[in-house]
């Protein structure tokens, strides 16, 4: 005990002092504070960073800043899933009849059901690849529309945009935006955008930011869940594909684009406060 004193440059009676003391204010504070971020981190299963956990904490009524917060995660050695990069799908090598870019990377949307970006991204599995292929509305990054295959067909994004066409009252005019491979750019495909009264955008030749939105889902689902999973079957690929999408994403996780709400909240809240006014 000695040593340690000495190596501390305290006294021993300092010493036993500070054993005895009773933990300040702050100290059961962060105490508290540390098992209300683990329980939010856990139940998010390590995809929230510090933004989206203050802002959480904030929504469940405690006074805290977001400076805390960082702190008390690097303690508890707690972060956010990191990115990975991952390679594009796009296959552009074609002689299909090309559309013009539309969206023109205008992102902000300010009613539904007016411009909904699609994408297609890959899942391996022991049994072999999976391909989703996804409708985003621009207006709430919500996915209106999805499709799960093991062949990257046109009929994958065919049956995307019916699931989008299913679920949300669009009107003539809509613009799908997607980038210029030969499933979006085939005839069975553009007929289905016609028939609907729905225009075509695409993207310039090897420009992902074009058709970011749709780029950013799919960094964030790999990130959170296909880089964590090691799946055996196309069919576990599936259900947790459908879970995070339909259950997690929109309708629990938060959005930063939408201030921290989830797109199904971002929504309804808007829903509210026209009914409102």
């Amino acid at each position: 005990m000695t040593k340690m004193c000495q190596v501390l440059a305290v006294s021993r009676s300092g010493f036993y002092d500070w054993l005895d003391r009773e933990p300040s204010q702050r100290e059961i504070e962060n105490k508290k504070l540390k098992l209300e971020i683990a329980k939010i981190y856990w139940q998010h299963s390590g995809r929230y960073g510090s933004p989206r956990i203050h802002r959480q904490l904030v929504k469940e009524g405690h006074n805290c800043n977001i400076k805390r917060v960082v702190r008390l995660m690097q303690v508890m050695g707690l972060k956010a899933i990191q990115k990975k990069k991952f390679k594009k799908t796009t296959d552009s090598n074609h002689n299909l009849p090309l559309k013009e870019n539309l969206l023109n990377r205008n992102f902000d949307v300010s009613k539904p059901n007016k411009v909904w970006a699609s994408d297609i991204t890959y899942i391996p599995t022991a049994e072999g690849w999976l391909y989703l292929a996804v409708v985003i509305d621009l207006y709430s990054r919500k996915v209106v529309g999805w499709s799960i295959n093991k062949r990257m067909t046109r009929q994958l994004v065919i049956n995307a945009l019916e699931m989008g066409i299913k679920n949300r009252n669009h009107k003539k005019g809509l613009i799908f935006h997607s980038d210029r491979g030969s499933q979006y750019a085939s005839h069975d495909f553009q007929k289905e955008l016609w028939k609907n009264g729905i225009r075509s955008s695409m993207s310039r030749k090897g420009d992902c930011w074009d058709n970011a939105v749709a780029e950013s889902f799919f960094s964030t689902i790999k990130t959170e869940l296909i880089y964590q999973k090691d799946y055996k079957t196309r069919q576990q690929a599936r259900q947790d594909i459908f879970e995070y999408i339909a259950v997690y994403y929109n309708r629990i996780r938060m959005h930063s684009t939408l201030n921290y709400k989830s797109p199904e909240d971002y929504e309804n809240e808007r829903k509210l406060s026209k009914l409102c006014v």
